[in-house]
């Protein structure tokens, strides 16, 4: 089974996306925090992770560099509500796989999941 790290400050969105990827049958683990996030990948190793970009204490875009230094082919999907080109540009040129917006389009997220897996996967 597939797994994927939803890691967001807001308890609704994990809930949310815990809920929604669940029943597409994935394995889904969450995180409050960038720290917590960290543990998780080398506890679980998911194939895919969802990042906020906006969280307080470690930014989304240093648990990104972190979290690639641990696993450098994890799929990172960022997420957020503020739609900035330049912090999109930086998380690619860091390794992220993806860049969405909030509110989230879920068939647009799960099409995204579904391809980086196949990658991953092969």
């Amino acid at each position: 089974m597939e797994r994927i790290l939803v890691v967001d400050d807001e308890v609704e969105v994990c809930n949310l996306l815990r809920e929604f990827l669940g029943s597409k049958g994935y394995e889904v683990h969450t995180a409050l925090d960038g720290s917590t996030a960290i543990s998780k990948v080398k506890e679980v190793r998911p194939h895919i992770v969802l990042l906020d970009i906006i969280m307080p204490g470690m930014s989304g875009i240093d648990t990104l560099k972190e979290i690639k230094e641990v696993d450098p082919r994890v799929g990172v999907i960022m997420v957020t509500a503020v739609a900035d080109q330049e912090v999109a540009k930086r998380a690619i040129g860091l390794g992220a796989y993806d860049y969405i917006t909030k509110p989230m389009d879920l068939n647009y997220l799960e099409t995204v999941v579904i391809v980086k897996i196949i990658e991953l996967l092969g």
